[in-house]
């Protein structure tokens, strides 16, 4: 198949759905995406789960756990910055982990949803607040990385005299996960990288914004990181059954508006999404290993510096990270194994 991408330069990280499994299933995920040849692992990081029998697993809990059984980079993609998670803890977990894992851990960070944030005591801010309180935590996970000792109240979170303690001798990566305009500037000016969706529509503009923010700050831009979803099985019928559940993913009202009930997300989602809008449109859900390299490669073309591919639907899973081990991602690098 020929390559007239730029997918040769493109790194492709996989993503455990800690939505969707245990953690003791991640491991095993975890583990075969490292043999199939993903230049990363990564993770959701989730309170609750889309639809009403997911899981909640822990991603810093894997994250220690998968450290020990790869050497490639591990993070999260992405940590929710507003609420549920204090900035501080924030900052010692990720540099702990730094510590732990050399040169190898990343940080992505978020401004939540209210799926994770209302269940545990938030009452929904407006986006300006949400943007707020997300550039406030940003600003003192990265000041304690830099080894100051910080005094800050921010609102819904105070610092005094606060510093790190154990700290690597490198900072990790922070990467700004940003849908919208705003959020970017935010990525351009506290981020060491950009993290959004592969959205050909919406994705450009993001980044246009990013760079900008980035020129105007006097900061070099960092790596772009596209993120799609993918399930494969023996044949689409079986892949759509087993991926159908992520469907509330593809509203954007969920992302942005006070949406906590799974249920009431799937009955919204199974209203206003058809199983080929959801399938071809939002993430690559096939049982054609070429469709998916297809769409990976459209992906790359918007300017990743790293496709992120987060694993979803229970019909197949390690089926779905050998296929692409041994057809999707030999088949966008250029060369089969």
């Amino acid at each position: 198949m020929p390559d007239d991408s730029q997918t040769d330069a493109t790194k492709f990280w996989f993503a455990a759905s800690t939505e969707e499994f245990p953690p003791s299933e991640m491991i095993e995920q975890a583990k075969a995406a490292d043999r199939a040849g993903f230049d990363g692992i990564g993770a959701s990081d989730h309170f609750a789960p889309w639809w009403p029998e997911g899981q909640a697993t822990s991603a810093w809990a894997f994250l220690g756990a998968v450290g020990q059984v790869t050497t490639k980079p591990i993070g999260t993609g992405v940590t929710p910055v507003i609420h549920h998670y204090h900035p501080g803890v924030i900052a010692q977990m990720f540099m702990s982990l730094e510590e732990l894992y050399p040169g190898r851990v990343f940080l992505g960070v978020g401004s939540g949803e209210s799926l994770n944030e209302t269940p545990l005591g938030l009452d929904w801010p407006a986006p300006t607040e949400m943007l707020q309180r997300f550039e406030q935590g940003l600003e003192a996970i990265t000041r304690l990385w830099d080894g100051e000792t910080v005094s800050m109240d921010g609102g819904w979170f105070a610092l005094k005299e606060a510093k790190l303690y154990t700290r690597a001798r490198s900072r990790p990566k922070l990467y700004v996960s940003a849908f919208g305009p705003q959020a970017a500037a935010i990525a351009g000016r506290y981020g060491d990288g950009l993290w959004t969706l592969g959205d050909p529509e919406q994705a450009p503009a993001i980044i246009d914004a990013y760079r900008s923010e980035c020129d105007d700050n006097g900061r070099e831009p960092g790596p772009i990181i596209l993120q799609s979803g993918f399930a494969w099985a023996a044949s689409d019928d079986e892949a759509l059954r087993g991926a159908r559940h992520w469907k509330p993913t593809q509203m954007p009202e969920v992302y942005r508006d006070d949406i906590s009930d799974p249920a009431q997300m799937v009955r919204m989602a199974d209203e206003r999404l058809t199983d080929e809008q959801f399938a071809k449109e939002g993430f690559i859900v096939s049982s054609d290993a070429d469709e998916h390299v297809a769409r990976i490669r459209q992906i790359a073309d918007l300017g990743a510096d790293v496709v992120c591919l987060q694993l979803i639907g229970a019909a197949d899973p390690l089926g779905s990270i050998r296929t692409y081990g041994e057809e999707v991602l030999p088949a966008l690098r250029g060369a089969r194994v």
